[in-house]
């Protein structure tokens, strides 16, 4: 029987179609904190992770497909050896792909001119300036190594975003101090909702700090003016290119206008799954099409043993079948998904 032809895009049955690719590069991490792995657990056997070379052609395959944002994730990327030099790599098979990072920030200080030239943006996830409360959430006393990388990062004008879990009871009291960041410097400062992610989560109704409430936090500290084609108001198109972040200007009594941007992930609170572009790649080759559901699609034995072409067919076949998360989110009896973020990526 003749196969059918692959189609030229990713496009799910709810007409999104796919952009943007998420690679996890190991599931390892120096860090250990509390939001992501509840308690020290074994990391994936080396044998069971995806090559750099089998990710680059995870890459190629993307690419064909139409995708043009790639972002690498953990984990922490750095903690796996050879990793700037796949960086690098995919710059120069990739020149126009957008290469986005995200990183715990501690293993930064030798790569951070190889970033700048590579044109790689960063997220740096950071979710206390207080050294004391930072150890507490990451297990480890690392704040001073990530203050001195933000600032180079700052010096040599690497693009960076700065991601906060949001949790109440835990770093309330830290929005004024992180905001003040964007108020200083061109970075936009997002606070992200906490998911209830994994059967270990200490997500609870207590600890969920809602959009809404962080909102009202920023609003005692600065007038918020909302960035046009953010939010609400924005269209699904344009959602898909900036991201799924709801951006604001802070402004001060005194007139001052922030340089960078305070921002919002309701990943919870107010869906914007309707808009999703994402198709995820886990560190031991399994295909996720959606955060919130774990049904996964193993492709690295089929890459090895059958070739590019059988990952490309899985790839169409899983987004096709791409779920909405707001519906499984709505639907919860518990953890939206079994597995634990540094397990999937974050």
């Amino acid at each position: 029987m003749e196969k059918k032809a692959l189609p030229r895009e990713l496009t799910d049955s709810h007409g999104r179609t796919v952009r943007y690719l998420r690679i996890s590069v190991t599931d390892r991490c120096n860090l250990c904190c509390r939001y992501c792995r509840t308690r020290e657990v074994p990391f994936i056997e080396h044998e069971k992770i995806l090559r750099f070379e089998e990710m680059e052609e995870i890459v190629r395959l993307a690419v064909n497909f139409g995708v043009h944002k790639l972002r690498l994730t953990g984990g922490e990327p750095f903690a796996r050896k050879g990793f700037m030099s796949f960086l690098k790599n995919l710059r120069l098979r990739f020149p126009r792909l957008a290469l986005r990072l995200t990183t715990n920030g501690t293993l930064l200080a030798p790569y951070l001119e190889d970033l700048k030239e590579l044109g790689v943006s960063v997220n740096l996830s950071l979710d206390s300036l207080d050294r004391e409360k930072f150890a507490a959430i990451t297990r480890r006393d690392m704040l001073p190594l990530v203050t001195d990388n933000l600032r180079r990062m700052l010096e040599l004008g690497i693009p960076l975003k700065i991601n906060a879990v949001a949790m109440r009871g835990v770093n309330e009291a830290d929005l004024p101090a992180l905001a003040s960041l964007a108020m200083e410097h061109p970075v936009d400062v997002r606070f992200i909702e906490f998911m209830p992610m994994g059967d270990e989560s200490i997500w609870s109704n207590d600890s969920f700090w809602p959009a809404a409430q962080i909102l009202e936090a920023a609003r005692t500290h600065w007038r918020l003016e909302a960035v046009r084609d953010s939010g609400e108001s924005a269209d699904a198109a344009t959602v898909q290119e900036r991201g799924p972040a709801r951006l604001w200007k802070l402004r001060t009594p005194d007139g001052r206008l922030s340089r960078g941007h305070f921002g919002l992930i309701t990943s919870v609170s107010q869906s914007f799954c309707h808009s999703c572009n994402r198709l995820r790649l886990t560190a031991d080759g399994h295909l996720r099409t959606c955060l919130f559901d774990d049904r996964e699609y193993p492709i690295r034995d089929v890459l090895r043993k059958e070739g590019p072409e059988a990952v490309a067919r899985i790839m169409a076949e899983a987004v096709a079948g791409k779920p909405v998360g707001a519906d499984i989110l709505a639907a919860r009896r518990g953890p939206v998904a079994r597995k634990r973020m540094s397990a999937i990526g974050g």
